[in-house]
């Protein structure tokens, strides 16, 4: 592989993860801000030979502050905001301890270049150049694109290693049948519906629902259909038919909800109660909140799929009618 193929992935796969840490992040869903955090401790130290720690593991977290190396005299500020504001506020926290260290700012998911220019309070007097120290994306991959191939070569490898394009398939559908024997013993709806896929398409189906925010956990998620499908469809050879159950409960949440919310809160909504009903279960098991959150909304997802919440498009009328 040349240098340009080395670049051009490297490129490719942090510029991702900005676009998942800023999507994400409007959704209020800041798992990826917490992971990315030791994502760039390690990349940095990478990068630049230094030895940070993450904080968070070795004393209550400083405000201002989450990563520190007490070896070269650095500390980071690792940020999905890139405001005057943000980087104002964070030199202007108790960081007298940090007297002569050296601050970064590291927007990880938006463009710091306008703030660049800004001048800022120092109180603790910490060596600070707004020029050199605030860092976004494209600071990065700037510094990289002039490494030589050996250390683009350990870039690219670090890369490849920590930004996964695919979930475990196997962890999914394991815990996706934990969590749908747990839901399919819950006191949802009795009704019995006749589960046959509408033939729609799903991007009309968004747009005609007004689902602007969930439109991307539906774009997320939506290729997990088949997972859900391959599981029920196991729960069928045995006799047991699991998304009777379920679907009619997803479904008689949203009947619940959709008069009350607007079409993006009621989405949200439904994912919200049938988490709760996950967590109040005496059969639930404990199992990591993010691998749980993940296959609710996969769930959720897939009933949207199956048009048994929201309107359908093609008969104009609701979902539940």
């Amino acid at each position: 592989m040349n240098r340009s193929k080395y670049f051009n992935f490297i490129e490719e796969k942090l510029s991702f993860l900005a676009y998942r840490i800023e999507i994400r992040g409007s959704l209020n869903l800041l798992d990826l801000n917490l992971h990315s955090e030791n994502f760039y401790l390690h990349f940095f130290n990478l990068l630049f030979g230094w030895e940070l720690v993450n904080l968070n593991t070795v004393k209550e977290n400083i405000a201002g502050i989450d990563l520190v190396d007490t070896t070269n005299n650095v500390v980071v500020q690792v940020s999905s905001l890139a405001t005057f504001h943000k980087i104002e506020s964070s030199l202007n926290k108790e960081l007298s301890d940090y007297q002569g260290y050296s601050f970064k700012f590291i927007s990880i998911s938006k463009n710091a270049k306008h703030l660049r220019t800004k001048t800022y309070t120092n109180p603790h007097n910490l060596i600070f150049s707004p020029q050199q120290d605030i860092w976004d994306i494209e600071y990065l991959l700037g510094f990289i694109r002039g490494l030589d191939i050996g250390r683009l070569q350990e870039v690219y490898e670090f890369i490849k290693k920590e930004i996964k394009d695919e979930i475990d398939p196997r962890k999914v559908e394991s815990n996706l049948t934990k969590i749908i024997i747990i839901l399919a013993k819950e006191d949802w709806s009795q009704r019995k519906s006749d589960f046959e896929i509408n033939d729609f398409d799903i991007e009309a189906k968004i747009s005609y629902n007004q689902l602007n925010r969930a439109k991307i956990l539906i774009d997320d998620y939506k290729y997990h259909h088949h997972r859900i499908e391959k599981i029920y469809s196991e729960f069928d050879k045995q006799g047991v038919n699991k998304s009777i159950s379920i679907l009619d409960g997803i479904r008689s949440e949203y009947i619940a909800l959709e008069p009350m919310n607007s079409p993006d809160q009621c989405f949200f909504s439904i994912i919200n109660k049938v988490t709760n009903k996950v967590l109040k279960s005496t059969d639930h098991l404990p199992m990591p909140k993010e691998e749980l959150d993940l296959c609710v909304r996969i769930l959720v997802v897939d009933a949207f799929i199956r048009c048994k919440i929201f309107k359908n498009p093609m008969e104009n009328n609701n979902a539940h009618s």
